[in-house]
């Protein structure tokens, strides 16, 4: 029986508005997150609270409306995921800044192919599946819950009279609490991050080198606050996965590779073990990273060749929104058509003003003009039924974006040296220059695809729940990657000529301690650069490989008598990432496991039902957490304001600075007492009795 129309506003101007205003603050956030840490946030938790408080002010805002909010701003902090890759560039020397136009078609094409090609996957993939989709159903149960208080709810979700007032007063408390965790979380990790990269008055991190014999050891913390909310939502298994990680690369590899070397007259612990980490064990990391990538790839193979079958099926038949109803109505085959064709003429204008100046012959020129393209497009194609599978399955945060990253860097390099060879071309410095940043360019495309991919399906779950009209969601998806492909641009450029990149400083003199490591921007430069110019060091690479291949047997093996998982990326993430970030993300992973342990244990000893208490202490700390996250990457980027302003007229670099570096002793117990009570205050706020 068809679904009656219906009445309520949903896809309307002052949602479209508050959802772009959402969008520049966790696109911000994302974007500075991204390059400092390797990490991006799911932001379709906190964007459906953010909403729903703000539209209480209307009478006639319902859960439809703020579905599409969350939706939009979730869809451009995802685009993101563009600075994975899109770094390396300028990390290379290749670009010295970011051109706006290049940078923006890049998300803004890439985005809307990843709308495109997973818009005839939601009914085998969403509607008639059983895949979990978790952040998806997290974020319908948070709009269920605030669709009270005075908002209007839509049908098949609305809740009968019986108890109306009741409802409407503890929706409306809940949103408000709600909004409370966001900004205590908020204002917590603004005030820290001010106080380590303004103020200077508190250290980020805290580490005791020591040898044993010639053997360097490293004991490392990280005192992000952001981290710590980044690990709460990673969650208790990602955690331990990346710690096993830092143990093999500062507790085995830096160690054993110290030992073979004698240290060099003069160097420090500090200085002769990070370089061996740099220079070495990266490496093996990279390898571990690029075959947990491939297993991953070819465990999707089924539901990638399904979904093309699927999708290849719904454009045969030619069912579009007027046919369907309400709740089932995507966009037409006809427009996705169009759009996808608007999209590919775009990508490959675009391509070619990157190859416009490359001073090769025209028909090598277009040759590889019409190659980028065509591989964006159909790489693009399927890792985009590959990362919906996936997010389904495990999740947005936990699907494999890096991994993608590494496999199209591996084939898109590929391809342009057997098209650089075949024109006899790629013989120069200059030219394998170009073609290094070529395949940058054209990965950067594919990543933007994934993750679009990777957050459209756990939109769209979350619009199925709540009885929302799809194609609505997929306009407002496509609204949200334009908005994320204007806003990206100007905030890289910020951050870069603010702080710089790890290798990359605009200015000299500038504080290389403050740079942002930009960690996969600097793997796929190794991948490329290595591959094209012969250079890369295959023996620790393939040594990575045999390692995380003995990973993925060892959590097969958990999986199957222990029912643990160990998952190889986490591990190889753990050992390339600096030890500084996968230490906090550690912690609060830890405060999410303890604060579970205890509720269940005293629900025992009540002899009550630990789920509801469960419950809203996952709610409360995802939105602190979130806060935590987006508190303080976004005085990081007030902060890139203010020091890029102080440069322009004459001043320093850190323009803020109260202290300097005899500070450091006093700097780094203040970090660490900080960094304690607010662990202490997150893990009680979450035990407390609400």
């Amino acid at each position: 029986m068809s679904e009656p129309q219906s009445s309520l506003r949903e896809l309307t101007l002052r949602g479209v508005v508050l959802g772009a205003l959402i969008t520049l603050v966790f696109t911000a956030s994302n974007v500075y997150l991204g390059l400092k840490v390797g990490l991006t946030f799911a932001s379709s938790i906190p964007a459906a609270v953010i909403s729903m408080t703000l539209l209480r002010a209307f009478r006639d805002s319902n859960i439809l409306e703020n579905n599409i909010v969350q939706t939009q701003a979730s869809a451009a902090g995802t685009l993101s995921a563009i600075i994975f890759v899109l770094p390396a560039l300028l990390m290379m020397g290749y670009w010295s800044g970011f051109p706006l136009l290049q940078t923006a078609m890049i998300c803004a094409c890439g985005g809307i192919l990843g709308v495109v090609f997973t818009v005839p996957l939601r009914r085998a993939l969403v509607v008639n599946s059983d895949l979990p989709y978790p952040e998806g159903v997290a974020a319908a149960e948070i709009l269920r819950v605030g669709q009270g208080g005075g908002a209007q709810t839509a049908p098949g979700v609305a809740s009968t009279g019986a108890a109306d007032a009741g409802q409407e007063s503890a929706a409306a408390r809940g949103q408000g609490h709600g909004f409370r965790e966001i900004l205590l979380g908020g204002s917590l990790a603004g005030g820290f991050s001010l106080l380590t990269g303004g103020l200077r008055l508190a250290a980020d991190s805290v580490g005791h080198w020591f040898s044993v014999g010639r053997a360097v050891f490293q004991l490392p913390l990280g005192l992000s606050f952001a981290l710590v909310g980044a690990g709460y939502l990673v969650g208790i298994t990602g955690g331990i996965a990346m710690l096993v990680g830092v143990f093999l690369a500062w507790g085995v590899a830096v160690p054993w590779l110290t030992h073979l070397v004698p240290m060099p007259e003069g160097a420090t612990l500090a200085s002769f073990a990070s370089g061996v980490w740099v220079s070495k064990v990266r490496l093996i990391g990279a390898g571990m990273i690029a075959v947990a990538a491939v297993w991953t790839l070819i465990t999707l193979i089924k539901p990638m060749i399904e979904g093309m079958r699927i999708s290849l099926a719904v454009l045969k038949r030619g069912q579009g929104a007027a046919s369907q109803a309400r709740a089932d109505a995507d966009l037409s085959p006809r427009l996705l058509a169009r759009l996808t064709l608007l999209m590919v003429v775009l990508l490959g204008a675009t391509f070619w003003t990157f190859v416009a100046d490359s001073g090769l012959p025209a028909v090598t020129a277009w040759t590889l003009v019409v190659a980028g393209t065509l591989m964006a497009f159909f790489f693009g194609f399927l890792v985009a039924a590959a990362c919906g599978y996936m997010a389904g399955l495990v999740g947005s945060s936990a699907s494999p974006i890096s991994g993608i990253a590494v496999i199209a860097i591996l084939a898109s390099s590929m391809v342009f040296i057997g098209i650089g060879q075949a024109q006899g071309v790629l013989g120069s410095h200059e030219s394998v220059r170009f073609f290094t940043a070529l395949a940058l360019f054209c990965t950067s495309v594919v990543v933007a695809i994934a993750a679009i991919s990777n957050d459209n399906l756990q939109d769209l779950k979350t619009g199925w729940l709540v009885h929302a009209t799809p194609w609505r969601q997929q306009v407002a998806l496509i609204i949200g990657c334009v908005i994320g492909a204007v806003t990206i641009p100007p905030v890289l450029e910020l951050l870069y000529h603010a702080y710089g990149f790890l290798g990359s400083l605009p200015r000299e003199g500038m504080d290389a301690s403050q740079a942002l490591a930009a960690p996969q921007a600097s793997l796929m430069i190794t991948i490329a650069d290595g591959l094209f110019s012969h250079t890369l060091d295959w023996s620790y690479i393939r040594f990575g490989i045999y390692v995380g291949a003995a990973f993925i047997v060892f959590d097969a093996l958990l999986a199957r008598f222990m029912r643990f998982h160990l998952p190889p990326l986490a591990v190889a993430m753990g050992v390339y990432l600096p030890p500084t970030i996968a230490t906090p993300l550690f912690v609060g992973a830890l405060i999410s496991w303890l604060v579970r342990r205890r509720i269940q244990a005293q629900a025992l000893a009540e002899q009550r039902d630990a789920a509801p208490r469960l419950a809203a202490a996952e709610r409360k700390g995802t939105l602190f957490a979130s806060g935590l996250i987006v508190g303080e990457s976004l005085v990081g980027v007030v902060l890139a304001i203010v020091i890029v302003a102080s440069v322009a007229s004459g001043g320093s670099d850190a323009p803020l600075a109260l202290a300097g570096a005899g500070f450091a002793p006093v700097a780094t117990l203040i970090g660490l007492l900080a960094f304690v009570a607010m662990c202490l205050l997150f893990a009680r706020r979450l035990l407390a009795r609400t």
